[in-house]
């Protein structure tokens, strides 16, 4: 079976909010912004979105990017070519997980996803320096139930939760460097704790929901409010969230491939 290559769903090279009224309560989780990698960013290297941005961008307190002047080409800009292609991992997984309805727990501590969102990287330029972003919004605009065995619609879905970005810790790297290797996000957790401060990506149970991966050619976290998002989706790996699993398919399929679970 051939690969699942996404190609670029969007991509702009100025975020249609730009720019920004100034924020003078732009922070990264309580701490002045660093230029130098992103251990700013807290163990789980994420980042809330600012309200009426559609979950696109970071929100970046303390860093009033509307007061800034657009950022001109920088010279390692100049004659960089790249044809990104993204291929899902464990794309046949996937697909039977989605076949039944993918479930993924949520609880208050957080849980990692399982299967785990994992790509390979080719057409990048090898020497210019990428950012990797992964962010979770919603599917439709739904509350579901499982009745008879199957996944119905049960309502309106709920008001969103916070929208948070999650970027891979080895960023910013070389494109020599990010196609070397399997590009895992396992280290994101699901949590349904309205209040947590740990940067955790926030659901709602019963919702149905849609991972985007984005790729973004810039050398500094502060380049990204100028810099060009490439935005990629796979279908078949949209899931409902849910605190319990409902589907004792989906259940045994977690057992069956997962080295980890437990608690069922």
């Amino acid at each position: 079976m051939p690969p699942c290559i996404a190609e670029p769903s969007m991509a702009f090279s100025q975020p249609p909010f730009f720019p920004l009224p100034p924020r003078p309560d732009f922070h990264f989780n309580g701490m002045a912004p660093s230029t130098a990698g992103f251990s700013a960013l807290g163990p789980t290297n994420s980042f809330s979105t600012p309200a009426g941005y559609q979950g696109m961008f970071p929100r970046f307190p303390g860093m009033p990017f509307g007061s800034l002047p657009p950022r001109p080409l920088l010279p390692e800009d100049d004659n960089v070519q790249d044809d990104p292609k993204v291929t899902l991992e464990h794309k046949e997984l996937w697909e039977k997980f989605h076949s039944y309805g993918t479930e993924m727990v949520i609880t208050k501590s957080g849980r990692q996803m399982f299967p785990q969102m994992k790509f390979r990287l080719s057409g990048l330029d090898t020497k210019a320096k990428y950012i990797l972003l992964l962010d979770i919004v919603a599917a439709d605009e739904y509350r579901y139930k499982f009745h008879n065995s199957r996944w119905i619609v049960a309502g309106k879905a709920d008001p969103e939760m916070p929208k948070r970005m999650y970027i891979h810790p080895d960023s910013p790297a070389t494109g020599e460097q990010w196609m070397q290797k399997v590009v895992s996000f396992h280290k994101l957790k699901l949590t349904n704790n309205l209040s947590d401060k740990h940067g955790l990506t926030i659901l709602n149970s019963m919702h149905k929901y849609q991972p985007r991966f984005h790729l973004v050619r810039a050398s500094d976290i502060l380049q990204l409010p100028y810099s060009t998002f490439r935005t990629y989706v796979f279908k078949e790996c949209d899931f409902i969230a849910v605190t319990a699993y409902q589907n004792e398919k989906v259940t045994q399929l977690k057992i069956d491939h997962n080295p980890f679970a437990k608690g069922f």
